[in-house]
């Protein structure tokens, strides 16, 4: 199947200039400590600092900006995890279009206010579903019924030619750049990017970058086909999709030149780091690609790299989580549950005998609350050294060998933690 759309330079040129005095142009800033880090130019894409800070309004504007007028009198709608539906909501409020948002009931709360914020008396907030396709299947029935327009997050040619604006920008700012690294959620902005990019230098190479738990896109390229992933890990809200677009999907096959994927907890990591030493607040789809860069170092020291930070709108509710799967996937965060003999002392003895002593428990309680005193309990370890690990199993098999460590068994962590 070839592409249903014809995105090209000059069409994103269109865009660009569609979106002059809208959107931000936003800065190509050169990172000292991620340059260092890898041996390469490392530049930071600042899409964080867009209007609604996040790429996505680049897209949504370009689209519903470029509709007649009989294409708008019954509205548009759309469904979006969160940066979407601020795009389309800004647009309808600027263009005085009415507008219906499908956003899942997850969504952070801080991106549903930012919605309402945006679009105001032009824009109604529908929270429907779990994941982003419960609510992309509830606004395409919106749409039948009330035959108004769909703006699709990624999959329409005017939203690819929209977010290929930030491909041009790029190239615009560092034109001999060696390596694009670029988020993938449904594929809208790595396509665009892409599209622009290899036309204007067929040797820049370009990675897509996935949540490890929804890697919709690397999973299609694999199979030669779309796929949708039967369940996703939906922590990475703004790149966690099952199903990637039938165009961007066309159009990622043959432009991208890898698509990688990095684990939620790395991705958590980097949130703070990039927080704590440098000041710049990002949501999790907006670290992916940052993250990526130690699992790149061999192929990039010594080359240009762009990482593209794709948005900002991270809910202050979600730093506890953050910093939980950053513990845990650094090897920090440990979870057991504890069978404690049935004797005087036992707990005492397990502070005094099996923890080492930098480690800290962090949480404590009885599984059966009717046997406090006889029964397991679920207990949360930080250790200050993660190789410090191997040393409290050796102490943990030894206080009582049914003692089990909970971090990888997703069916009781889940349950538990």
């Amino acid at each position: 199947m070839e592409t249903q759309v014809n995105v090209s330079v000059s069409s994103i040129d269109e865009a660009a200039e569609r979106l002059n005095g809208v959107v931000v142009r936003t800065p190509l800033m050169q990172n000292v400590a991620l340059s260092d880090m890898i041996g390469a130019e490392v530049y930071l894409k600042r899409e964080d600092l867009q209007v609604v800070r996040s790429y996505k309004i680049r897209g949504a504007y370009n689209l519903i900006s470029s509709l007649e007028s009989y294409q708008t009198v019954n509205g548009v709608v759309c469904a979006s995890a969160g940066n979407h539906a601020q795009g389309v909501a800004f647009s309808c409020n600027k263009l005085q279009v009415k507008g219906t948002v499908f956003m899942p009931v997850t969504t952070p709360k801080q991106k549903v206010s930012k919605v309402k914020m945006f679009g105001k008396e032009w824009v109604d907030v529908v929270l429907v579903g779990d994941t982003f396709d419960d609510s992309y299947e509830a606004a395409l029935k919106f749409q039948e019924e009330s035959n108004s327009t769909f703006v699709h997050p990624f999959d329409a040619e005017k939203v690819i030619e929209g977010q290929g604006t930030v491909g041009k920008e790029i190239y615009d700012d560092l034109a001999d750049v060696d390596v694009v690294l670029v988020p993938v959620g449904g594929g809208g902005l790595a396509s665009g990017v892409s599209s622009y990019l290899k036309s204007k230098n067929p040797n820049v190479k370009i990675i897509g970058v996935e949540p490890e738990g929804a890697a919709a896109m690397k999973v299609s390229i694999a199979n030669g086909k779309r796929t949708r992933l039967d369940k996703i890990e939906k922590f990475v809200d703004g790149a966690a999709v099952q199903e990637v677009g039938e165009n961007t999907f066309e159009i990622c096959k043959n432009l991208l030149d890898d698509v990688i994927t990095v684990p939620e907890g790395k991705v958590c990591t980097t949130i703070l780091k990039l927080y704590n030493e440098e000041a710049i607040v990002v949501e999790p789809a907006g670290a992916l690609t940052v993250s990526s860069l130690s699992l790149l170092k061999d192929q990039l020291k010594g080359k240009k790299v762009v990482c593209v930070v794709s948005g900002s709108n991270n809910d202050i509710d979600r730093m506890q989580e953050i910093k939980e799967r950053s513990l845990m996937y650094e090897g920090f965060k440990h979870y057991f549950i504890v069978r404690f003999p049935q004797r005087a002392g036992a707990l005492k003895e397990f502070v005094n005998d099996v923890l080492g002593t930098n480690d800290d428990i962090t949480r404590f309680e009885y599984v059966k609350k009717s046997a406090r005193e006889s029964g397991p309990a679920l207990v949360g370890i930080e250790l200050t050294n993660a190789e410090d690990l191997d040393g409290l199993m050796e102490r943990m098999k030894e206080f009582n060998p049914d003692c089990q460590r909970i971090n990888d068994d997703p069916s009781l962590f889940q349950y538990f933690v």
